[in-house]
C-alpha cells in the first residue's frame, strides 16, 4: 500500500511539473504578489501633498510650516493663496490634508496663548486621513512643547516616552511579510490540490485511476500529500526570501514554524479536495479556489482586525484557520512566542485540519462511488 501511495504521490508531483500552467501558477504568481503585497500594497503614508494657508506673517507660523516641510511624511507643500482655495484643492484631490494658519497664530503664541490651528482632511481616504492626521498632530504637539520649554512655560507636568516593541522602525513590511507566508502557501497548496482531480476528469485519466489497483482511501492520500509538500516548499521559498532579501527577522523556533505550517497545509488540503471533487473542470477548479480565498483572507485579520468586524460575523473567524496561522507566523517571525502560546493557536487548526481532510475524504469516496 505504501508503494502505490508513494507511486501516486511522485506521479501528481510529476504531472504538476510537467504541467505548463500548473507549473506556472505555482511558481511565478506567489512570487510577484509577495513583492506586490510588500511594496505596493502597503498602509504606509509617505510624501503626501498638502496644501496650506498661512496668514500669518510672523516667525511662529513659518517655523511651524518647515516643521511639516522636513517630515518624510508630507513631500509636497502647495501653498494656496487663500481659504477660499482650500475647497477645490481637497475637491479635485490635489492632497488629502489643508492647514489653515490665522494672522494672529504668532501673536497668541508669544502672549502665551492658545493658538487654534485648522486641519481640513479629505474624508473620502478615511484611512489615509486619520493616518495624517496623527502624524500631523504629532508635529504640532512636538512644536508646542518646543515653544513652551522655550519661553520658560511648562504646561505639561506629564510627558508620553512612545516605544514600539517587536518592530522599533514600525516597518510595515515585517507585518506584511510573515502574514504572506501564510496566504500565499495557503494558495499554492488550494491550487494544486483543488486542480488534482478536475485535472484527471478534464485529460480522461480519472477513469484510468478508478480502475487501478488503487483503492479510495489510497487515492485520498496521494492527492493530498502533494498539495501539504508544495505548499510547505512555498512557504519555504517566501520565508527564505522575506529573511534574506527583505531582512524580516526570524526570531523564533523554525521547527514549530514548519510544524505549524504543515497542520495548516493539512486543513487547506482537504478544502482543496473538496473543491477538486465538484468541479469537471480546472477552470471550475480556479474559480472555487478564489471563491474560498476571498473570504478567508478578508475574515483571517489580515486586512481589517478581527474586533472590528461585526459582532454577528466574528465567530465565523473562527472556522478559518488561516486566523490561526497568521498569528503563529507573526508571533514566531518577530518576537519568539513560546510554544505554550503557539499550542494554543495550533489546537484549533488541528481540529480543522482533522475535520476539513477527513469530510473531504468521506465526500470524495461517495463522488467515486
Amino acid at each position: 500500500m505504501i508503494y502505490r501511495i508513494y507511486s501516486l504521490i511522485l506521479k501528481e508531483l510529476i504531472g504538476v511539473w510537467r504541467d505548463p500552467k500548473s507549473r506556472f501558477a505555482i511558481l511565478l504568481p506567489p512570487i510577484i504578489q509577495l513583492f506586490i503585497f510588500t511594496f505596493a500594497a502597503t498602509l504606509d503614508v509617505k510624501h503626501i501633498s498638502i496644501g496650506v494657508v498661512n496668514r500669518d506673517n510672523g516667525e511662529k507660523g513659518f517655523e511651524l510650516i518647515e516643521r511639516f516641510k522636513g517630515s518624510p511624511v508630507f513631500g509636497k507643500i502647495i501653498h494656496l493663496p487663500s481659504v477660499d482655495a482650500i475647497h477645490p484643492f481637497i475637491d479635485t484631490q490635489k492632497g488629502v490634508m489643508a492647514i489653515s494658519i490665522d494672522e494672529t497664530f504668532s501673536r497668541k503664541l508669544d502672549s502665551d496663548k492658545r493658538a487654534p490651528i485648522q486641519l481640513i482632511f479629505d474624508g473620502r481616504k478615511s484611512n489615509t486621513a486619520q493616518i495624517v492626521a496623527g502624524y500631523a498632530t504629532s508635529i504640532i504637539q512636538q512644536y508646542e512643547r518646543e515653544a513652551e520649554e522655550r519661553q520658560g512655560v511648562l504646561l505639561e507636568k506629564t510627558r508620553l516616552v512612545k516605544r514600539d516593541w517587536y518592530n522599533p522602525n514600525i516597518l510595515y513590511y515585517w507585518y506584511n511579510v510573515p502574514c504572506l507566508v501564510a496566504i500565499l502557501s495557503m494558495l499554492t497548496c488550494l491550487i494544486v490540490t483543488s486542480l488534482s482531480v478536475a485535472r484527471e476528469r478534464e485529460l480522461g485519466t480519472f477513469d484510468q485511476l478508478l480502475v487501478s489497483p488503487l483503492i479510495p482511501f489510497e487515492i485520498l492520500v496521494g492527492k493530498i500529500v502533494p498539495g501539504i509538500l508544495i505548499g510547505q516548499l512555498e512557504g519555504s521559498i517566501i520565508l527564505i526570501v522575506g529573511v534574506f532579501l527583505f531582512g524580516v527577522p526570524f526570531t523564533g523556533s523554525a521547527l514549530l514554524f514548519y510544524l505549524c505550517l504543515f497542520f495548516f497545509v493539512s486543513a487547506i488540503s482537504g478544502a482543496g479536495l473538496f473543491i477538486s471533487s465538484i468541479c469537471s473542470t480546472q477552470q471550475q477548479a480556479i474559480l472555487g479556489t478564489f471563491v474560498f480565498m476571498v473570504p478567508s483572507v478578508l475574515l483571517s485579520g489580515f486586512a481589517t482586525p478581527i474586533e472590528n468586524m461585526p459582532e454577528w460575523l466574528q465567530p465565523v473567524t473562527y472556522l478559518m484557520p488561516l486566523r490561526y496561522m497568521l498569528v503563529i507566523s507573526k508571533g514566531i517571525f518577530l518576537k519568539d512566542m513560546p510554544a505554550s502560546v503557539v499550542f494554543n493557536q495550533a489546537w484549533p487548526m488541528i481540529l480543522i485540519a482533522i475535520f476539513s481532510v477527513f469530510g473531504a475524504g468521506r465526500f470524495f469516496r461517495r463522488r467515486l462511488g
